[in-house]
């Protein structure tokens, strides 16, 4: 039986423990916002030209991987332009007239954020069309003969969509966007800073030497660094004298079988298939499924995205491989082809 993917401590999905933990740790300015600095300057730019003009923000896109602090940079945007904001997920859309009455209940220079905004249907994203560009939605009043459409006039605001599926976006939605900024996986000295950052929230002595720890295995990503140091908080409060070292770091994720690559058990799981049963491949995604009991889908999106990205696995036309770095990792030999 395979283990429940969304229980893992090292996804980088949304769970609900951190939900818990994510309000209390989410930076309000730009000037506190740790990392991503190409996109910090840009929007740094972006805000300062809005303002100055007294308009509303260009509708932004922000993309990439989950985790990265999309959420938390349309926070920051609505703060810096002194604007409220809304928040909504495309799957939760499910009507136009869903999607017309959140609109409008904007003010002038509101923030509407939709996370997961390649997820919306089609009939509600015609809607976003005129309301993005002439900030107007046509509704149709009566039925039949007698139905008539009538143009609802909105508050000038911005929207900024998030997705982790840049392609998934329609291109006559994708274009209706004046701001589109890529998220990238964070440096090791970037998620060292957010964890002394988040410890201080959290009121839990560590050291650099241990945040270090903690921030490569982290997976280049905030959220997952910030959930391992909630746990790493826990040995080292009970079994430590509360200080998180790189001992006390290396020895509880160890314990959490959190390697120092950021792999964790259903990671090796599925690299010792590949090396262990078929000679490090290539080998077919269907095969791999029957043989891990996982479904093609999960194997392809959550498995398979960081260990493709940090060079242990590789696609190829006749499946997939093992890389010698892979190998070496767990230091095995490469079999001789």
């Amino acid at each position: 039986m395979a283990a429940d993917s969304t229980k893992r401590i090292i996804t980088t999905e949304l769970i609900d423990d951190d939900k818990r933990i994510e309000n209390t740790l989410r930076p309000k300015l730009l000037a506190d916002y740790i990392g991503q600095s190409k996109v910090k300057g840009n929007m740094k730019v972006y805000i300062e030209a809005a303002r100055g003009r007294g308009e509303p923000l260009d509708h932004t896109l922000l993309y990439g991987p989950p985790g990265l602090g999309k959420t938390t940079l349309a926070e920051i945007i609505a703060n810096e332009m002194d604007v409220n904001i809304k928040i909504t997920a495309g799957p939760a859309i499910e009507k136009p007239g869903d999607m017309a009455a959140i609109l409008n209940n904007l003010q002038d220079g509101d923030v509407l954020f939709i996370d997961e905004i390649h997820r919306l249907n089609r009939q509600v994203e015609e809607v976003l069309y005129p309301a993005m560009e002439d900030y107007a939605i046509d509704i149709v009043i009566g039925k039949a003969a007698s139905a008539r459409s009538v143009r609802l006039e909105l508050p000038k605001f911005t929207l900024v969509g998030a997705t982790t599926r840049f392609g998934m976006l329609s291109a006559p939605l994708r274009d209706r966007f004046g701001i589109v900024q890529k998220l990238e996986f964070y440096s090791q000295e970037d998620l060292t800073r957010i964890l002394c950052r988040s410890a201080d929230v959290f009121r839990v002595k560590i050291e650099e030497e241990g945040a270090a720890e903690l921030a490569r295995r982290s997976r280049g990503t905030p959220r997952l660094a910030n959930r391992l140091l909630k746990r790493v908080r826990d040995f080292a409060q009970v079994r430590y004298d509360g200080v998180i070292t790189k001992d006390v770091a290396v020895t509880a994720l160890d314990l959490l079988e959190v390697d120092t690559q950021g792999l964790d058990n259903q990671d090796r799981e599925l690299l010792f298939l590949l090396m262990e049963k078929f000679d490090g491949g290539p080998v077919g995604l269907k095969t791999m499924a029957a043989a891990l009991g996982e479904d093609e889908g999960t194997i392809e999106e959550v498995y398979e995205p960081y260990l493709i990205q940090n060079g242990f696995l590789q696609r190829t036309p006749k499946g997939r491989m093992v890389t010698p770095l892979a190998y070496r990792h767990f230091g095995m030999m490469q079999p001789q082809k």
